[in-house]
């Protein structure tokens, strides 16, 4: 079995692999480009910048986490998300819940010694996990938002909000297990509405309302929180979300990590799967499980057959995915989706 401080220390170096912090509806990206100029390199140290965004884990906390490895629809039929989700238990991943802009002093924790001269505040979105916070050393910037520390952000009538979309501070999100600092612009007006390639964060207010820790269509146990996520190479489709060629390679190095990591029974869901297509069972005679993620791990299992048989196997085999799926996977069904590159 692999050890965890080993699969994340590789999965820094790796320029195909994503990583996230945050929680539902407020969450900062930390991705690479291959040959990209890094500003700090040490994955030993679980560290890396380049000069759009950074990332640091804990290396203290590292030894606490309890990862979780998931995969999920996507409302495409052809292609699905993973995700190693990096837990702990509620006690130990709570953030400090602050409701109101909040200044909180000199960023000395900053992972390039350039910026621990900035400012750091807290937004303020009272988030379970994470401390969403902007660091600037703007002086328009910052009196602005000292006049209005104290105050939510959502407040109508608050021109802080307005001044920071305008600004473009860095934007820095805090975590029990480390953090992820991005430089680049807003995702919004100066964008065209969209989020930059690379490092970015995804402020939705949509669905901050939920007062959820992270997605339903997540299988975290009941126990734990997730406060980042490690987003290895995704088989089908880039970091910006557009469809590529099936990479076999990337495929074969999740499913190792979800043998190991993922909820027990959905490994042995997805073997009986296809233990039943090997027997060229067919699907009116396979029994449905009646757990969501039970059944949702049927569907993946078959997209992921699908695109197997696409590649090596085709003829009767394809056909017989081909009806599973019409059965259990069928294209109009997507209630249970989660959007591939929400903000993109």
């Amino acid at each position: 079995m692999a050890d965890l401080r080993d699969i994340l220390q590789s999965h820094l170096s790796d320029e195909k692999a994503g990583w996230s912090m945050g929680s539902f509806g407020a969450v900062a990206e930390f991705h690479q480009d291959k040959g990209e100029y890094l500003e700090a390199d040490a994955p030993a140290l679980f560290v890396r910048a380049t000069r759009r965004g950074a990332i640091r884990l804990n290396a203290a906390t590292v030894e606490k986490i309890e990862p979780v490895a998931y995969e999920t629809l996507s409302p495409k039929p052809q292609r699905w998300s993973h995700a190693l989700a990096l837990c702990l238990p509620h006690r130990d991943a709570a953030g400090s819940r602050r409701s109101a802009l909040t200044e909180l002093g000199p960023d000395g924790d900053a992972v390039r010694p350039a910026d621990r001269r900035a400012i750091l505040f807290d937004m303020g979105l009272a988030l379970a996990q994470c401390d969403f916070c902007i660091r600037t050393e703007d002086p328009d910037l910052l009196a602005i938002l000292r006049e209005n520390t104290g105050r939510s952000l959502f407040d109508p009538g608050n021109p802080a909000g307005g001044a920071i979309l305008k600004a473009h501070p860095h934007r820095v999100a805090l975590t029990r297990i480390g953090r992820i600092e991005v430089f680049q612009k807003i995702g919004g007006p100066d964008t065209g509405g969209v989020s930059p390639p690379g490092p970015h964060t995804h402020l939705l207010p949509q669905f901050l309302k939920a007062g959820r820790t992270h997605s339903a269509n997540t299988p975290i146990p009941d126990h734990l929180v997730p406060l980042g996520y490690l987003h290895p190479a995704n088989p089908v489709m880039d970091g910006m979300g557009a469809d590529m060629e099936f990479d076999i390679d990337d495929h074969a190095r999740f499913q190792s990590l979800y043998e190991q990591f993922a909820r027990p029974d959905l490994p042995l869901l997805r073997k009986a799967v296809l233990e039943a297509l090997g027997r060229k069972v067919e699907p009116h005679e396979f029994t449905v499980q009646s757990d969501r993620f039970g059944r949702a791990a049927l569907r993946l299992t078959l997209r992921q057959q699908h695109r197997l048989a696409e590649k090596f196997a085709g003829g009767s085999y394809s056909d017989l995915v081909s009806r599973w799926r019409e059965a259990f996977d069928k294209v109009s069904d997507t209630a249970t989706a989660d959007d591939d590159a929400p903000g993109h």
